[in-house]
């Protein structure tokens, strides 16, 4: 068997990622999963986006990744989230064919040069001199590779509960892998625990949904990739019912069946997306709780009841289910489950993912800790960009939290870690407001192109689109706008009625009721594409406001220039405390600025090692 630059473990949404990366910038990749059909599976909610995910979506797209066109071509119903608030928090979000989605995604793989997709399952890693240096399949392949990426997702030692039930699996039916956990163990990598889980899918026909709530998609559908011109399949709605006190009932007088509460299950679950024994606990006063009604595709009849997630008895779920008003009669064709599993703890790994203690071994995913597709996708891209240039011995390659969410996701991550599954949101981003999703392609694009992960014709639309937008903005802010009487006339159609100061048309923009639409149509201006004249209006609407934080993001980055030495000894130095000591060993801080950021490192340490490393 040849030897390979980059071998990619698991075909999840971050193996997918990262193994598409990795061949696009030339260097022979495989990857290796169990079951063909399972590659980019959404064996939970199938969507793509949300608030903070759409953001990630669209930088993996700046970045030259591909959960953007899959998504584009495979959605049935797309919708903007918070679209009346600000730009900073708003969100793309996208309802999947996840059957569609994912034969898409094995599409571009099986078409992708440079890649080869092995079906197998890898039992032990190879390593040699503290180095990576291959794998063994459980088939008996032994496959050579300069680099390494694990995506594994939850099928490091899984553990599936159902009521009092559990039994070994990484996702229902699916055997998980337990000998690579103790591969993991044997390099001395310290492992956690947690857990995540999915609610019953019912039968849409035995739905009746004349007592939901309709819940359309947008009108005028927004794409995810930059490259995308328009949205054409038909869309479908979904449905929004309640749970109500009868539902909460049959969930109480269950409790002892149910494995997060009698004490079947250690891991740790995540606090934004709780069980409906969760929400029934820990909510006692709340006597109705969401519950969206989503298809999971357009030949399918599966619907995907969002809101739900438990692992109860089978027969308590179809009692539960039954008490939400259109499920009377509602059939469950699958029951959800609550399923554990082994994670990596990520602050053994260096922000390009690669880990401390093994050269050359990359992790993305739910190995690190992680939660969703969206930020499984982003540390796949990263790691498999950083396993190619690896393999090809170049620089790596970091994204900072200041210049993207995927920065700020992997800077939490190997800075901090995490004691619950991590998920994006926009409050994770102290500069969101320059992160924000519409502007993905003018912050990233130039590194994807760089990476040799952008085409040409694609960086010099996005260079085209910049362009268009700093000269309408400069024309804005020179155009001005006199109260005479053709100029209150103009303006008397904006419903500003007492116009009596000059004022430019980046004045009028500024006023918060007004859109940079309305101006167009008021003054004739010419008509520039919807990309275009959203950054105008955001830039000219917050100018005040983006300046602000980039001075703050200026001394930021004045912190992140001054690196630390891998070797730096932080034993003996004066000043500064054991506790302090041993979380700056235990991360060991790339720069001053992840230093500042690690729990427990006060300034005055900060500026200490700043001065031992001058």
């Amino acid at each position: 068997m040849k030897p390979y630059g980059v071998i990619v473990i698991g075909g999840g949404h971050a193996g997918c990622e990262a193994a598409l990366a990795s061949a696009r910038m030339g260097v022979s990749t495989a990857l290796i999963t169990l079951d063909f059909e399972k590659i980019a599976l959404m064996p939970c909610n199938p969507a793509i986006g949300g608030i903070g995910k759409g953001h990630i979506v669209r930088e993996i797209d700046a970045l030259g990744g591909q959960m953007a066109h899959c998504i584009d071509k495979t959605g049935i119903q797309f919708r903007i989230l918070n679209s009346s608030k600000g730009p900073a928090v708003q969100g793309y979000r996208a309802q999947a064919d996840k059957h569609l989605y994912k034969d898409e995604m094995r599409r571009t793989l099986e078409a992708q040069e440079n890649l080869s997709l092995i079906c197998d399952e890898v039992d032990e890693l190879l390593f040699k001199s503290q180095s990576v240096k291959g794998l063994r399949t459980r088939n008996g392949l032994e496959l050579n590779s300069r680099s390494i990426v694990i995506t594994t997702g939850t099928f490091l030692n899984g553990l599936i509960h159902l009521g009092m039930k559990s039994s070994p699996a990484g996702r229902a039916g699916e055997k998980p892998s337990t000998r690579l956990s103790r591969s993991f163990l044997d390099q001395g990598f310290e492992l956690g625990r947690l857990k995540t889980g999915t609610p019953p899918r019912l039968h849409c026909k035995s739905i009746d949904f004349s007592k939901c709530e309709i819940q359309e998609g947008d009108s005028d559908p927004k794409p995810f990739s930059f490259s995308t011109l328009k949205i054409e399949q038909p869309q479908v709605p979904c449905y929004i019912t309640y749970t109500n006190s009868k539902t909460a009932e049959i969930i109480r007088d269950n409790m002892h069946l149910s494995p997060l509460y009698s004490g079947c299950i250690d891991g740790i679950g995540p606090r934004y997306c709780p069980s409906i024994e969760d929400k029934v606990v820990k909510f006692p006063d709340r006597t109705s709780h969401h519950v969206f009604l989503e298809p999971e595709g357009i030949n399918t009849d599966w619907i995907y009841p969002n809101g739900i997630s438990t692992s109860l008895a089978e027969d308590v779920q179809w009692k539960l289910v039954r008490t939400i008003p259109g499920l009377e009669s509602a059939e469950i064709v699958a029951p959800g489950y609550a399923v554990e599993y082994d994670f990596v703890l990520p602050t053994q790994l260096f922000p390009t993912l690669e880990t401390k203690k093994v050269k050359r071994l990359f992790h993305a995913g739910q190995i690190n800790g992680t939660s969703g597709y969206e930020e499984a996708a982003g540390q796949g891209l990263v790691a498999g960009i950083n396993a190619a240039l690896s393999a090809l011995e170049l620089e790596p390659f970091t994204l900072s939290r200041m210049e993207s969410y995927i920065g700020v996701m992997i800077d939490d991550l190997v800075t901090k870690g995490t004691q619950e599954p991590y998920r994006m949101f926009t409050s994770r981003a102290e500069n969101r407001l320059l992160l924000r999703q519409d502007n993905a392609d003018t912050r990233l694009m130039e590194k994807g192109y760089k990476l040799d992960l952008v085409s040409s014709e694609t960086y010099n639309l996005c260079l085209s689109k910049k362009d268009a937008v700093e000269k309408e903005i400069k024309r804005f802010n020179s155009t001005r706008v006199i109260p005479n009487k053709q100029g209150k006339e103009s303006v008397s159609k904006l419903g500003i009625m007492n116009f009596k100061t000059p004022t430019t048309l980046a004045g009028l923009l500024k006023r918060p009721e007004i859109t940079y639409d309305q101006i167009i149509k008021t003054f004739n201006g010419s008509s520039l594409p919807n990309l275009v004249g959203e950054q105008v209006e955001i830039q000219i609407k917050y100018e005040g406001f983006i300046q602000r934080q980039n001075q703050v993001v200026s001394k930021q980055k004045k912190l992140e220039t001054h690196r630390i030495p891998t070797s730096f000894k932080y034993q003996g130095i004066p000043g500064l405390s054991c506790e302090v000591v041993q979380k700056l060993e235990q991360i060991r801080p790339a720069t001053l600025g992840q230093a500042s950021r690690i729990s427990g490192v006060t300034p005055a340490a900060v500026s200490i090692i700043m001065l031992m490393i001058k």
